[in-house]
């Protein structure tokens, strides 16, 4: 199945309810392979992947996530992180507090749409304790967890969210 990009963006929502199939290993793979084919400042791809199937651990993961259960029902948990040190080593403080969010912002988008190609859902859920999550995951401490994806056959259609009007948002300097 493959979709066009517009369409893929124009599909895509936030899934919160998810159905128990498993999301096929290949499919997967396709999905990070997308993750990391997002741009980066200066090519340094500061993104880790983790990618959760325990029901013990993303039931952990759902309580960081300020209770919010529906990242335990998901099949698959994807938490993106940032390598601080390999942003840092490239670029300074600025890579460590920003570019490095904005390579994983955009990898996140690469998967979300990706996986809309797919039929699955995701959701980004950036609502979480960051220290609980990091003490889940063992995480050292250079690395910072960014958001948590859970993903897998939607359950259900939510329909589109409303959007600001382009004149609303753009302003146009000639």
């Amino acid at each position: 199945m493959s979709k066009d990009v517009l369409s893929a963006i124009k599909e895509r929502r936030s899934i919160r309810r998810f159905k128990p199939d498993p999301v096929p290993e290949d499919i997967l793979n396709t999905l990070l392979e997308a993750a990391c084919a997002a741009p980066s400042a200066g090519n340094v791809q500061p993104w880790l992947f983790y990618r959760v199937h325990r029901a013990e651990i993303k039931e952990a993961l759902a309580q960081a996530a300020l209770g919010q259960k529906f990242v335990a029902q998901a099949p698959v948990v994807i938490v993106v992180c940032a390598d601080l040190d390999r942003a840092a080593a490239a670029y300074g403080e600025r890579g460590r507090t920003l570019y490095c969010l904005q390579d994983t912002a955009a990898a996140i988008t690469n998967l979300m749409l990706a996986a809309t190609n797919f039929g699955l859902g995701t959701c980004w859920v950036g609502a979480f304790d960051e220290a609980a999550a990091s003490r889940i995951l063992q995480l050292p401490p250079h690395v910072r967890p960014v958001a948590m994806i859970p993903l897998g056959y939607p359950a259900h259609s939510p329909s589109p969210t409303s959007r600001r009007r382009l004149n609303e948002v753009v302003k146009v300097l000639n």
